[in-house]
C-alpha cells in the first residue's frame, strides 16, 4: 500500500512538473515587475525546479563551453565600453537560466522528444480553444470573454483583421501566437491532408489552423508560407512547381488585397530597402523599426564582426547608429534592445560566432523526410525549424516563450533519429548474418 501511495504521489508530482514547464512556455503575458527587468512567471519555475534538476543530472559540457565564451566576450566588451554591466548580466543571466533549465527538462524526461512535443501540441490546442472563445466573445460583445486584461497585465486587445479583432489568445500580441503556434500549425496542416494524422484529431487540427489564420499576424503569415513550402519539399511536390508557384502567388494575392496590415508592411519594406526613404504617415511603423534595426546591426557588425559586442549590447549600438535617434517623433525606437529580429540581434551582439553556431545547429539538426518515413522525426524537425526561423526573422528576445526549449527539442530530435537509424542498421546486419 505504501509503495502504491508513493507511486501515485510520483505521478502527481510529475504532472505538476510538466504543468509548470509548459506554463513557462505559454504564459508570458503576466509579469510580477517591470523594473529593473521584467520578472515573468517562468522565472519562478526556473528557480524552483533548476536546483533539483542539477542535483540529479550532470552539466552539459557544450552549454558550459558556449556560455563561458559568451561570458568572456561580454566582460571584454564591458571593459571596451561596448556594453554596460547591468545590461549584459540582465540578459546573460536570463539566457543561462533558460537554456540550462530546458536542457535539464529534456534530460529529466529521458530525452523523449516525441512525448515532449505532443505535450506542446496539447498546449497549443488549449491555447486555440481560448482563442476561439475570444473570437466568439468579441463577435457577440461579451467583453470578459475577449478582453483578458483582468487576468494578464502585459496583454491587450488588438484590433484589425477582417473581423475587427486579431486573435492573440493568452499571448501578449498576435505575433507571439504566430511564433509559438507555428510548429502546431505545420502539424495541423499536415494532418488535414493525411488519413492518419499525428497526435491531433482532424477537428483539433482545423481549430488550430483557423485560430492561426485569425491572428492576422505578419509572423503567422510567414509561418503559413514556410509550412506550405516545407510540406511541398518534404513530399517531393517541388517537381509540380507549375502548380506550387501559382498557389503561392494566389496566397500572396489574397493576403495583399484582403489584409491591409500585410499590404502596408510589405509596401513599406520594399520602399525602405530599395530607397531607404521614410515618409511619416505613409511608411508602416513596424517596417521602419525592422529596417532601422537592420541598419544598426549592420553597422555594429562591420566594426565587431567576429564575436560582436556581447550579449545585451544591441541597445548601446542602437543609441550610436539609430536612424531615428535625433527624431522628435516618438515610437520609432521600439525594440531597441532586441533588434526586432533574433538574427539581427545575433549579428550585432555575437557576430560571425553566434550566427555560425545557429547555422550549424539548423543544418546538422535537420531531419528530412525519407520515402518510407518510418518515424515522425522529420515532422517534428520541420515543425520546429519553422518556429526557429520565425524567431530568427522577427522575434528578437533570446528566451521568450520558451524558445530555448524548442531549440533543444530540435537538437535532441536529430540525435534521437540518428540513434534510431543506427539501431535499425544494427538489427538489419544481425538478421542478415
Amino acid at each position: 500500500m505504501e509503495a502504491l501511495a508513493e507511486d501515485i504521489m510520483d505521478k502527481r508530482s510529475n504532472r505538476l512538473v510538466v504543468l509548470f514547464i509548459y506554463l513557462s512556455v505559454f504564459i508570458n503575458s503576466y509579469v510580477f515587475s517591470k523594473e529593473p527587468f521584467e520578472f515573468h512567471f517562468g522565472y519562478i519555475i526556473f528557480l524552483v525546479l533548476l536546483p533539483a534538476f542539477m542535483t540529479r543530472h550532470k552539466l552539459s559540457k557544450n552549454l558550459v563551453y558556449c556560455f563561458s565564451l559568451l561570458l568572456a566576450i561580454g566582460l571584454l566588451n564591458i571593459v571596451l565600453g561596448n556594453n554596460t554591466a547591468s545590461q549584459f548580466f540582465k540578459v546573460f543571466t536570463g539566457m543561462t537560466l533558460s537554456y540550462f533549465f530546458y536542457y535539464y527538462v529534456i534530460v529529466e524526461f529521458e530525452m523523449n522528444v516525441d512525448r515532449l512535443f505532443k505535450w506542446y501540441l496539447k498546449g497549443a490546442y488549449i491555447v486555440s480553444i481560448i482563442g476561439a472563445i475570444q473570437f466568439i466573445s468579441y463577435q457577440i460583445g461579451f467583453k470578459p470573454g475577449y478582453n483578458y486584461k483582468w487576468i494578464f497585465n502585459k496583454w491587450g486587445v488588438i484590433s484589425g483583421g477582417n473581423f475587427g479583432i486579431r486573435i492573440n489568445s493568452i499571448f501578449g500580441e498576435p505575433s507571439h501566437l504566430g511564433g509559438v503556434l507555428s510548429a502546431a500549425f505545420f502539424v495541423a496542416l499536415y494532418n488535414l491532408f493525411q488519413k492518419e494524422g499525428y497526435y491531433l484529431s482532424r477537428k483539433q487540427s482545423i481549430l488550430i489552423v483557423v485560430i492561426y489564420l485569425l491572428s492576422f499576424s505578419g509572423l503567422g503569415q510567414m509561418g503559413i508560407f514556410l509550412s506550405i513550402v516545407f510540406l511541398a519539399v518534404s513530399f517531393g511536390l517541388v517537381r509540380y512547381i507549375l502548380l506550387l508557384v501559382p498557389m503561392m502567388m494566389f496566397l500572396f494575392y489574397l493576403l495583399y488585397n484582403n489584409v491591409k496590415d500585410f499590404k502596408d508592411r510589405y509596401d513599406s519594406l520594399i520602399e525602405l530597402f530599395t530607397t531607404g526613404k521614410f515618409i511619416l504617415g505613409k511608411t508602416h511603423g513596424s517596417s521602419f523599426i525592422l529596417y532601422n534595426n537592420y541598419t544598426v546591426a549592420l553597422k555594429n557588425f562591420q566594426t565587431n564582426f567576429v564575436f560582436g559586442t556581447g550579449i545585451g549590447s544591441h541597445l548601446i549600438a542602437f543609441e550610436k547608429y539609430s536612424l531615428a535617434k535625433d527624431w522628435a517623433v516618438r515610437g520609432f525606437n521600439f525594440n531597441s534592445a532586441d533588434a526586432n529580429s533574433m538574427l539581427l540581434r545575433l549579428i550585432s551582439e555575437t557576430g560571425l560566432f553566434g550566427v555560425t553556431v545557429f547555422l550549424v545547429i539548423i543544418i546538422k539538426g535537420y531531419v528530412k523526410r525519407t520515402e518510407n518515413a518510418l518515424t515522425n522525426h522529420w515532422l517534428i524537425s520541420n515543425a520546429l525549424l519553422i518556429m526557429i526561423l520565425l524567431n530568427l526573422f522577427r522575434q528578437g528576445h533570446y528566451f521568450l516563450n520558451g524558445f530555448p526549449f524548442f531549440l533543444m527539442l530540435y537538437i535532441f530530435n536529430a540525435v534521437d533519429y540518428k540513434n534510431k537509424m543506427k539501431q535499425d542498421e544494427l538489427i538489419t546486419d544481425v538478421s542478415k548474418a
